[in-house]
């Protein structure tokens, strides 16, 4: 799993001689009907907002987001619609890498929960049984291009643990709601670890978004 920032809405507007934070256009565009527009002042405001649930402001910028992960993740993540996406393509690239997965023990009352107590045991056999799926997954797979068999055909031979690139683009109100959905422990931990890791990367972007909403607390 590997998760890092692509892009963040850049503002064009400059007021007293100082370029627009991210977080300060949402202001701005917030006060569109206010003869205070060119305040820089915004903390209460989107205090304000999120509070009253004023969410509509929080889609005036985007953010982009890079996520490696696996074949058995990605479509957690592509379900969240309110997004734009492009994911690497095993019709037309070849298929290089696989993540490897430890297993946890189904909860047998929840199954949105796993438990991470098997014995070692177990979990080195599941490591072996991986191995083994990988290698002759990677054979075959080999061997079906060598035929000539083409890419989109020939990639139904590997396993859910193969490993996908995506790019994931949404506003700031969407991020919001994706952190907040997925870093619940009803999420798979995989996928939690990727929403964990975006919202690292949120609350650096936007601070005092992030300290409204109980994430952290303002530098500013």
């Amino acid at each position: 799993m590997n998760v890092r920032l692509i892009a963040v809405t850049h503002p064009l507007v400059e007021i007293q001689n100082e370029n627009l934070t991210p977080e300060g256009l949402i202001a701005y565009c917030a006060r569109v009907s206010s003869p205070h527009q060119e305040n820089l002042n915004y903390e209460k405001l989107l205090a304000y907002c999120i509070k009253n649930r004023h969410w509509s402001i929080f889609e005036m910028v985007d953010m982009t987001i890079e996520i490696v992960t696996s074949r058995a993740i990605s479509p957690q993540i592509l379900r969240h619609r309110s997004f734009v996406f492009q994911e690497f393509s095993q019709r037309y690239a070849k298929a290089q890498n696989f993540e490897a997965c430890t297993p946890r023990r189904q909860d047998s009352k929840n199954r949105q929960h796993s438990i991470d107590d098997l014995e070692e045991e177990t979990v080195a056999w599941f490591a072996d049984a991986q191995e083994a799926i990988r290698t002759l997954s990677v054979e075959k797979y080999n061997q079906a291009l060598e035929k000539g068999i083409a890419k989109e055909c020939a990639r139904m031979l590997l396993p859910l643990n193969t490993q996908t690139k995506l790019y994931m683009k949404g506003s700031v109100r969407s991020w919001i709601h994706y952190i907040e959905v997925r870093t619940d422990t009803g999420t798979q931990k995989e996928h939690r670890d990727i929403a964990e890791a975006v919202k690292e990367i949120f609350i650096s972007q936007f601070p005092v978004t992030a300290a409204a909403l109980g994430w952290a607390q303002t530098a500013r």
